[in-house]
């Protein structure tokens, strides 16, 4: 048993306890500026836009930091970050479309 943790150990370094409260402190200011671009009119006509990047932002952060992500093979990083780009891009496009067809 305690062989298996150790090695369970070894697979995953740990990361520093700083590390994480640093990324936990972004993660703090990227949702305040979530709700501070809803309360400023001046940003009415760009606020889904950037919602979107936002909370995209936000979730490539939890995946990368505590899904572990960054302890994987680099090549999925490489493979993850332009498709998370990719679909946020799909997004913009199709709420685009909407707003112009459906008025």
């Amino acid at each position: 048993m305690e062989q298996e943790q150790a090695a369970i150990g070894d697979q995953h370094p740990a990361g520093s306890s700083l590390v994480y409260l640093v990324v936990a402190a972004l993660l703090t200011v990227l949702t305040g500026m979530e709700i501070g671009i809803f309360y400023v009119p001046a940003l009415r006509v760009v606020l889904v836009p950037l919602l979107i990047v936002l909370s995209g932002a936000k979730f490539a952060l939890v995946v990368m930091f505590y899904m572990h992500l960054r302890y994987d093979n680099i090549g999925y990083t490489i493979i993850f970050v332009p498709l998370l780009v990719l679909a946020i891009a799909i997004v913009c496009t199709l709420v685009a479309l909407m707003t112009v067809f459906l008025g």
